[in-house]
């Protein structure tokens, strides 16, 4: 494989028992790119970023970031889960959350040095949340959760970073604010893969999208792939959201606003 691009997949096909999640997906991804994950509930976005960290085992194909396995680049790949997926109650603070994202570059002994203390507390200033760091995390709203989760991927400074809905029960206010945190990775020259559910946004947040519906629908710049005919491939008819991105894209294409 090429590796000049950030993520490439090919063949990658995954079961779980007997039903079909994820068929036959070929899609490359260039570095650098902030790239939006559409389809609808049951495509297989989550299982797909799943595969790529080699949490789920696919029953055939491969991957490979730079041109590499997984296991050889796994210190330059940060992973942001589903707030949903997370035990909130468990007794830790914002602080000890966001200094897990060191614990791959630790020693034997796993114990943070001063500079990771340091490193992390600029990660909560980063994303708003210094004022929380003693806070239990339970005490977090879903919000500051979900920002909490960003601040922990970006203390381990990687190359690509793959998020599972992000922007999934905050508030615009949040959205806008990390949306810009993005952006910013994104200029630093980091390659980001976001699930995203809302169609109405896709334009204005990506300049990449892979669109699936169990199989690959569309891998491209937004402005290329993103418009009524995948979209309707990927969502089919007679859903008021479908039907509100059809128009926003139909809207971009002649010119209106």
């Amino acid at each position: 494989m090429d590796p000049s691009w950030a993520v490439e997949v090919e063949q990658l096909s995954v079961n779980y028992d007997k039903t079909l999640v994820l068929w036959d997906i070929h899609c490359k991804i260039p570095a650098g790119k902030l790239v939006g994950i559409i389809g609808p509930n049951g495509a297989g976005k989550s299982t797909f970023l799943k595969v790529l960290l080699s949490m789920v085992r696919p029953s055939s194909g491969q991957v490979r970031f730079f041109g590499q396995p997984y296991k050889k680049v796994k210190q330059r790949i940060a992973y942001v889960p589903q707030r949903s997926s997370v035990d909130w109650d468990f007794p830790i603070t914002a602080f000890e959350v966001v200094l897990m994202g060191r614990y791959g570059n630790l020693g034997i002994l796993k114990w943070p040095k001063a500079a990771d203390r340091e490193a992390a507390l600029r990660a909560l200033e980063m994303v708003g949340m210094q004022g929380f760091a003693d806070r239990q995390i339970s005490q977090l709203s879903g919000g500051q959760q979900q920002r909490l989760f960003i601040a922990r991927s970006l203390l381990q400074d990687a190359d690509i970073y793959l998020m599972d809905e992000p922007l999934a029960g905050v508030d615009m206010a949040t959205e806008k604010e990390i949306m810009g945190l993005l952006d910013k990775l994104k200029a630093r020259g980091k390659t980001l893969l976001v699930v995203h559910h809302d169609l109405s946004t896709v334009n204005s947040y990506f300049d990449w999208v892979l669109m699936l519906n169990t199989c690959r629908i569309a891998c491209g710049p937004v402005d290329e792939v993103f418009h009524t005919e995948t979209i309707l491939r990927a969502y089919g008819r007679g859903s008021a959201l479908l039907d509100e991105a059809v128009q926003l894209t139909q809207n971009k294409t002649s010119g209106l606003k």
